[in-house]
């Protein structure tokens, strides 16, 4: 039996530290199921690679969350689901009334995890967040250079994938429970 059999968790579709970090999950047992949108079934990224590997072991669900018959079946989910894991700017979910108030109304003992690129609040808030940001604003990115050279980025593994998906994790099993965080490490 692995670690986190039992444990429901929802993904909203996002890139990098959600997938990642869901990945995770499903590795040590959770049942990931993943809300992605709509599409009409070609890969995301065409003549790359067919399926996200970050979809092992996961389910999928496409559904559209611009109707309400959509926000129905997430609210369902939701009601009976352990985790939520939500990649989006501020106030998307809140937009779709699928937000931590909402979704904890409808099931108290949801761990709402947003894994947002700046926070839920301060000045870079509402900008889209992207592991090159993370790494040069950390002053991470200096490290990958010779001297007298400019940095050569590396693919996005140092922000978003160990500092975004591997934050949520350290705190996910942190004395063996879930604690719900964003990248600011606020907790609720």
């Amino acid at each position: 039996m692995r670690p986190l059999e039992g444990i429901k968790v929802i993904e909203m579709a996002g890139l990098a530290p959600s997938p990642y970090c869901g990945m995770l999950l499903s590795d040590f047992g959770a049942d990931v199921v993943i809300v992605d949108r709509l599409s009409k079934g070609a890969p995301e990224i065409p003549n790359i690679m067919v399926k996200n590997p970050f979809d092992r072991g996961k389910r999928s669900i496409r559904v559209n969350l611009k109707t309400d018959q959509g926000i129905g079946i997430v609210r369902k989910m939701i009601s009976s689901s352990d985790v939520l894991l939500e990649p989006y700017r501020p106030g998307v979910m809140e937009a779709l009334q699928l937000g931590p108030d909402v979704a904890l109304d409808l099931n108290l003992k949801l761990i709402y995890a947003r894994l947002t690129g700046w926070g839920q609040s301060g000045p870079y808030s509402s900008m889209a967040g992207h592991d090159i940001n993370y790494i040069a604003l950390s002053g991470a990115l200096s490290l990958f250079r010779r001297k007298g050279e400019n940095p050569l980025p590396p693919c996005n593994i140092l922000g978003d994938f160990a500092g975004g998906g591997m934050l949520w994790w350290r705190y996910a099993l942190r004395n063996g429970y879930f604690a719900c965080v964003d990248r600011e490490e606020q907790l609720r």
